[in-house]
């Protein structure tokens, strides 16, 4: 291991154990401002609700101060420049914080006033354009048939990264529906990240530091959000842990695979839930039901722990296994994730009519 990536490495680990314990501080001060604003998430009888008393939203805010102070304190300081040693400029950090900003301000409404998704879809549309706006973007991707990588005109990448960042946005979105379940998956997204930075291949200093200060503030708040959870990341933190994932596969050179294979599970349900619901039941996708993955595992009779942990292994693995593979390596992984997820979904759909027979 050379010098430069060894203290890279103590780095990344200094500031990612800073951003936890600033984290683990804010997190309950912002769930007893939420509950002092009643903005809480009180138990109804809608079948996707697993909790019995009210809890208190808005906890994404707890990861975005975190790391908005963080960002901010190591740009300003003249000293250093680990921040923007590479490929990331001010500017990307500054419409990564604007997005998240607008993120927290359309989660702080819909929390609030319970705002209709022909809404709620305006602020990552906008969290998405305005990282798009300061540069963030994809300007080459790997070549996953023969290898080496392509070059993308600078409209294409700008169309690519859009996209990318509302996919991942609503994966997280639609994946928060157990206690530390978005926030879990996120945060080993975030250091596999951390991981594939410090990589002799992709080794990048700067992408390394934020993504493990993104890291410590989500594992900090998943102290307080792992089951039983004591505060909920609401609409704008749900939406917030996907767009960090999101641009950080993207703010220091092209890692979509590995995030989107991190995030693949989720990814692959979600698309089965929006066939689902406009194919087969005819109706909005934006309409909540307990038909979601990890909701079919809690109905087999797993508890909600034992759910979530398999979600956490299931990234990790994959997570790990993408530092050591190569991009047509990556794709045969994600289509045996894709057969694997086929085979199961059928699977628990015909257990599922076999117990409504009964």
């Amino acid at each position: 291991m050379s010098d430069a990536l060894l203290l890279t490495l103590i780095i990344s680990g200094g500031f990612a154990l800073v951003a936890f314990i600033i984290s683990v501080v804010l997190t309950p001060l912002v769930g007893l401002l939420a509950r002092r604003a009643e903005i809480v998430d009180r138990p109804t009888a809608e079948p996707k609700k697993l909790h019995h008393r009210p809890i208190p939203l808005l906890g994404g805010a707890a990861i975005f101060l975190t790391i908005t102070v963080l960002l901010s304190l190591l740009l300003h300081d003249k000293s250093t420049d680990i921040l923007t040693s590479g490929l990331v400029r001010p500017m990307h950090y500054l419409g990564f914080l604007l997005g998240g900003a607008i993120l927290m301000i359309g989660g702080f409404l819909d929390d609030k006033f319970t705002l209709p998704p022909k809404v709620t879809i305006l602020f990552p549309f906008l969290a998405a354009l305005t990282a798009v706006l300061a540069g963030i973007g994809v300007s080459k991707v790997s070549n996953p048939i023969g290898g080496g990588t392509l070059e993308i005109s600078q409209t294409l990448s700008a169309a690519i990264t859009f996209v990318w960042l509302l996919v991942v946005m609503y994966t997280t979105k639609f994946l928060d529906g157990m206690d530390g379940l978005a926030t879990g998956v996120s945060a080993i997204g975030a250091l596999m990240m951390t991981g594939l930075a410090l990589t002799v291949q992709y080794f990048q200093p700067d992408a390394a530091v934020f993504a493990a200060i993104c890291f410590g503030a989500m594992l900090g708040f998943l102290v307080w959000n792992f089951h039983p959870a004591k505060i909920f990341l609401g609409e704008g933190g749900s939406t917030f842990v996907g767009f960090t994932i999101g641009t950080l596969a993207v703010i220091g050179g092209a890692k979509l695979g590995t995030a989107l294979l991190v995030l693949s599970i989720p990814f692959l349900d979600v698309v089965w839930v929006i066939l689902r619901r406009t194919l087969v039941e005819h109706h909005s996708p934006t309409k909540g039901d307990r038909k979601h993955l990890h909701h079919r595992l809690l109905d087999l009779g797993l508890s909600q722990r034992q759910v979530v942990l398999i979600y956490y292994a299931i990234a990790a693995v994959v997570g790990i296994l993408t530092l050591f593979l190569q991009s047509r390596e990556k794709v045969i992984l994600f289509a045996i994730l894709v057969g694997t997820m086929i085979l199961g979904a059928t699977a628990l759909v015909l257990t599922e009519r076999k117990k409504a027979k009964v």
